[in-house]
């Protein structure tokens, strides 16, 4: 059984990333929903398409690369475990080098990224760093 579906959607998208896919297809939840539409929403991937079945669902993402087929995302590291939360302050929150990265962090009111955290004066949950 698996038990960080996060971490799962983090190796999914780093393992087509190594392999040079142009799409990965993710089990749903209504977390990796959000986490989906806020890579988008900066520009980490291309595309992406909620496909609904009997069961839960499907995230299937299609990934941005350039002319020499580097990726978007350089790197995605998972902060918070389902063993060891990791809950910040607003002024706690990591910056991701330097602002060219994103930290997603869940609050009170919902999943977003660092710096709309620092302007909502919110802090949460750190689930994880993407640049």
């Amino acid at each position: 059984m698996l038990t960080d579906q996060i971490a799962d959607m983090f190796n999914r998208i780093r393992n087509a990333i190594q392999a040079r896919k142009r799409t990965v297809n993710i089990p749903a939840n209504k977390l990796k929903k959000e986490i989906t539409k806020i890579l988008f929403e900066n520009h980490f991937i291309a595309k992406y398409a909620f496909v609904e079945d009997e069961k839960q669902g499907t995230i299937k993402i299609l990934l941005k690369y350039d002319e020499e087929m580097r990726n978007a995302i350089q790197g995605l590291k998972r902060v918070s475990t389902p063993g060891r939360k990791k809950y910040v302050g607003v002024g706690g929150i990591p910056r991701v080098l330097n602002g060219m990265g994103i930290a997603i962090v869940s609050t009170s009111k919902g999943v977003m990224i660092d710096k709309d955290c620092r302007q909502m004066n919110v802090g949460g949950e750190v689930i994880g760093l993407v640049w």
